[in-house]
């Protein structure tokens, strides 16, 4: 059976990789642990792995509310714990009389160190308080080189993972008719824009399916896809309801709070 026809072409190579992982745990008889996954790479490592008791999985990322967390793949007779994902969270202290720190500011600065997103896990802030988490690989070096964020000096603290922020998600459920799975059809429906302004926002590179960019407008949409709109939001594809008597999709979204 060709395992690839289950998923996008585009995730052949992450296939690859994962598959590589499973297949050297085992072979060698001893764990494997991932850099962060987003969701849909969790789904698809998920899948790869299956019932095979010769390779088992779990996922941890600093609580279960967060969204990027490390794999470990372990043969049958290892005991995961929580010690064994690597994890560091950091708290940023700035002056926060003067600036205010989002989303964008921190993963900005993190990738400007010449560091990759996947050693990264989840940026969580809740009001004036900023957390990140971060492979324990890394951080010595983010400790001797994150000491700015623009213009402005900060500094990074060490906590225990018991002090993390919980970011409680808030997904509202809505129903639409779309002419078509396209997915700057969906898009459309989801921004509540023209079809040619969402293919504008495709084109901008302002798109992501998957936490993937995409300029394919022409892509069909799937049942689970996550749909990112810089602007806009995300937007969750939670399940394609069949085909009206007009032969218009029913569809139902979550768009996200």
């Amino acid at each position: 059976m060709n395992i690839y026809q289950h998923f996008r072409p585009e995730e052949k190579e992450f296939i690859d990789h994962a598959r590589g992982w499973v297949e050297a745990v085992k072979q060698n008889y001893c764990p494997r642990l991932t850099d962060f996954l987003n969701p849909r790479e969790q789904q698809i490592l998920l899948a790869l792995v299956g019932n095979d008791d010769a390779a088992l999985l779990q996922f941890f990322g600093g609580s279960e509310a967060v969204e990027r967390k490390r794999a470990l793949i372990y043969p049958d007779y290892y005991v995961p714990e929580k010690a064994d994902y690597q994890l560091i969270l950091f708290e940023i202290s700035y002056p926060k009389k003067f600036i205010s720190l989002e989303h964008r500011h921190v993963l900005g600065t993190l990738m400007s160190l010449g560091l990759k997103r996947e050693k990264f896990g989840d940026i969580l802030i809740d009001g004036q308080n900023v957390q990140f988490i971060a492979a324990a690989e890394i951080e010595d070096y983010l400790t001797a080189n994150l000491e700015k964020m623009g213009n402005v000096s900060v500094s990074i603290k060490k906590l225990s993972l018991t002090e993390i922020i919980i970011i409680k998600e808030h997904w509202e459920e809505q129903s639409h008719t779309v002419s078509s799975l396209r997915l700057d059809v969906l898009l459309a429906a989801v921004t509540n824009l023209s079809r040619q302004k969402a293919q504008t926002l495709l084109a901008a590179g302002k798109v992501k399916v998957n936490f993937k960019s995409t300029e394919h407008g022409s892509m069909e949409c799937r049942e689970g896809d996550t749909l990112s709109v810089r602007g806009f939001g995300r937007a969750k594809i939670l399940s394609i309801d069949g085909k009206t008597k007009k032969e218009k999709w029913r569809i139902s979204i979550g768009r996200h709070k």
